[in-house]
């Protein structure tokens, strides 16, 4: 487990990160193209997200075949070529893994429709209460209700999500037995990591309900069946051999209890777990179609809270801001037009130095932040385009509505990847299939590694390899200090005697922070900062958007 907690993953969204042929979409030869790049970065995983056979109602999370590749995205030669010359410069391949639901063209899906028993009860198909409403009250997670007729059967089936993505019943063995036989495949194509999408919603129960409060989540999300199937997928599938899978879990809602439970080591579930309370404190009233400033109090408490909770009950988190559901951070939590490298480097080392495994999402290296699109036809996420109609529904004036589109739509982490000041930023010779952000002519890769300070990419090289370099990164207990700062989030990791003192200051203005009593006498060693270089007195002034971290050893 110690060399897996060294590891720093990148996340690759192939359709947005290299197009290699010039129809406007990113593709696996992209990806080997990039390859010395990534490995000049110092990342250790590729976390892909699905480049599957799909109808791409939902960018590929509505998988029509578990085991093709899109011809999108290229051949399985391509693929195979992508986990050698990957393995070549040191890095390992992660997929995204969608076993909650297929896309409605699935073969299974088809073979149920056409009246396939056997394929109809791998599938949530429900009758309509007796007075011909719904099966349930529950409502999709992509708006509007969570069912759907079943071809003109009479039956509805479930789905979560989009109307195209049907929900798998996992309480039927053959359907887990099919997923595992699809895990498998992977695994023997030389996959080293498991990436798993919205994995906590699997374990529904038989016996389907209405809900109190008209949504259901608590009715599907975190079920203890849930923990029991996950621990069979980890037996039938990464968990045998003697090969050492990273897998991390994307979990809806859950809690720091059930974290603990996924991800101990003891339980044989998960290596890590995503887990996204922190990135709803700009949401008003937990609604995340709405545009206020974020709450610093309450980002903070968060992440205590976890690092705190995952540290007591030796389960372990993914460290991560930014990833193609979530908002560019630094344009979210920062300033990223006065201050672009201070913000986006402040953001880096807040998570890298905490407890769990970090996720760098294309981009953020080089301070990628959100486009500033206007105008609705530059959007394409089927989430944002129910949102606009929805909040346009409820009379919203358009201007505001177009404000929250573009601080919280998915597409503002889907843009293409900056490479360089070129036609379309340097991702394709032909039309793009989502428009760049305007800012690439000075915001792209070829830019930022010819900059000699103020540097981003070199930023995450140093806290790259200083996780590989100190336990007391990769191995170290967490200790939150300094808690009811208004503008500082500061903390203190040790392992066998080593200590790091961490402050990251998420504001412009400069402030005071009083250093702990124990620390004031000890020699700290200025281990890395974005700020200007000094030793550490009884107070430390942090000046915009500062962080810095001071080690402390035993000798």
């Amino acid at each position: 487990m110690s060399e897996m907690r060294k590891k720093v993953v990148y996340q690759i969204y192939p359709k947005s990160f290299k197009d290699s042929d010039g129809n406007g979409i990113g593709d696996l030869r992209g990806v080997i193209e990039k390859l010395p790049y990534l490995d000049k970065l110092g990342v250790d995983l590729l976390w892909m997200n699905p480049f599957f056979t799909s109808p791409q109602k939902d960018n590929g999370y509505d998988i029509a075949n578990y085991t093709e590749i899109d011809p999108l995205f290229g051949t399985m030669e391509d693929f195979e070529e992508l986990v050698e010359k990957a393995r070549e410069k040191g890095m390992e391949i992660m997929l995204d893994m969608v076993l909650n639901h297929t896309s409605i063209e699935h073969e299974w899906f088809q073979k149920a429709l056409a009246g396939d028993k056997k394929y109809q009860d791998y599938y949530i198909l429900r009758e309509p209460k007796p007075d011909g409403s719904l099966p349930t009250n529950w409502v999709s997670k992509f708006g509007g209700p969570a069912w759907a007729p079943f071809g003109d059967t009479g039956k509805y089936y479930l789905h979560l999500y989009d109307v195209s993505q049907a929900d798998l019943n996992w309480h039927n063995p053959n359907v887990r037995k099919e997923l595992y036989q699809v895990v498998n495949y992977w695994l023997d194509k030389g996959v080293a990591g498991l990436r798993f999408d919205v994995i906590n919603v699997i374990g529904k129960d038989e016996e389907l309900k209405d809900a109190a409060d008209g949504i259901g989540k608590y009715l599907y999300t975190d079920r203890p069946i849930a923990h029991t199937f996950i621990h069979e997928l980890n037996q039938e599938t990464f968990g045998k051999g003697d090969r050492e899978i990273m897998t991390v879990g994307e979990m809806s809602s859950t809690t720091v209890e059930n974290g603990i439970l996924y991800s101990d080591p003891k339980n044989q579930e998960l290596s890590m777990i995503f887990s996204f309370h922190h990135l709803k404190v700009d949401y008003l009233n937990g609604e995340k179609w709405s545009h206020i400033p974020f709450d610093f109090m309450k980002l903070k408490y968060i992440l205590d809270d976890w690092q705190d909770g995952m540290s007591k009950g030796n389960g372990w988190n993914a460290l991560f801001w930014n990833n193609h559901d979530q908002p560019r951070a630094n344009s979210r939590f920062g300033d990223p037009e006065h201050y672009p490298f201070e913000t986006a480097t402040m953001l880096a080392q807040t998570v890298h130095l905490l407890r769990g495994t970090p996720y760098v999402y294309q981009g953020e290296e080089i301070g990628m932040t959100n486009p500033d699109f206007m105008d609705m036809q530059d959007y394409v996420d089927v989430e944002t385009l129910n949102a606009y109609k929805e909040l346009s529904e409820q009379g919203v004036e358009h201007e505001e509505v177009m404000e929250i589109i573009k601080s919280k739509s998915r597409d503002t982490s889907r843009t293409p990847m900056q490479w360089s000041a070129e036609k379309n930023a340097g991702f394709t010779t032909g039309k793009p299939w989502i428009k760049p952000a305007e800012n690439f002519h000075y915001i792209n890769v070829e830019e930022e590694l010819q900059k000699k300070e103020h540097s981003i990419f070199n930023y995450y090289q140093k806290l790259i390899a200083l996780r590989k370099e100190y336990k007391v990164i990769s191995e170290g207990s967490y200790l939150g200090i300094l808690m009811d700062h208004p503008s500082v989030y500061a903390y203190i990791r040790e392992y066998e005697g080593e200590e790091l003192l961490v402050f990251n200051h998420f504001y412009k203005e400069p402030v005071v922070v009083e250093i702990p009593k124990a620390y004031q006498e000890r020699q700290g060693q200025y281990l890395i900062g974005n700020g200007e270089e000094r030793a550490l007195g009884s107070t430390l002034t942090l000046g915009p958007y500062e962080t810095v971290a001071y080690y402390f050893d035993k000798k």
